[in-house]
């Protein structure tokens, strides 16, 4: 038996591709899983902003329809909170704030809602959290009735 020369060994050694494939999934399965987390937070985020949207809005337009402002504001508070659990927002992370201003005939009501998004339930992440906001603007009608809202 003759024994190969050394480039001959060179060139069989190159040419052997048993481990590569070991290799290639070595450095994207981090890269995978990184892409799969940032489009979970993604997800929550754009769900949690959507929520805090429509909780303003519902506040807003609460007190804007309501017969005075202590009502709206009572009423307001109550269907805030009825709209973020129907959302899946958690409570004790939620904050309302409503303004019903001189609650008069083309006045503006303004509320504003934030929430706290946790996000350290996704790996790599830690304890991270966002805090989402939305404000929301509502005219209270021209022309409601008299006993509704005072001219």
């Amino acid at each position: 038996m003759t024994n190969p020369s050394p480039a001959a060994r060179l060139r069989r050694l190159a040419a052997d591709d048993s481990g590569s494939v070991l290799a290639e999934t070595a450095l994207v399965i981090p890269l995978l899983l990184v892409l799969v987390f940032g489009i979970v937070m993604v997800g929550r985020v754009a769900q949690a902003q959507v929520a805090v949207q429509s909780v303003a809005r519902e506040a807003g337009r609460t007190v804007a329809v309501a017969p005075s402002a202590a009502e709206g504001l009572a009423a307001a508070e109550a269907r805030s909170l009825a709209v973020a659990a129907g959302h899946g927002l958690a409570l004790d992370r939620l904050s309302v704030d409503v303004d019903a201003g001189t609650f008069a005939r083309g006045g503006t009501v303004r509320a504003s809602a934030s929430y706290e998004v946790q996000l350290g339930d996704l790996p790599l992440l830690g304890v991270v959290s966002v805090t989402v906001t939305s404000s929301h603007e509502q005219r209270i009608d021209l022309y409601r009735s008299r006993t509704a809202a005072a001219p």
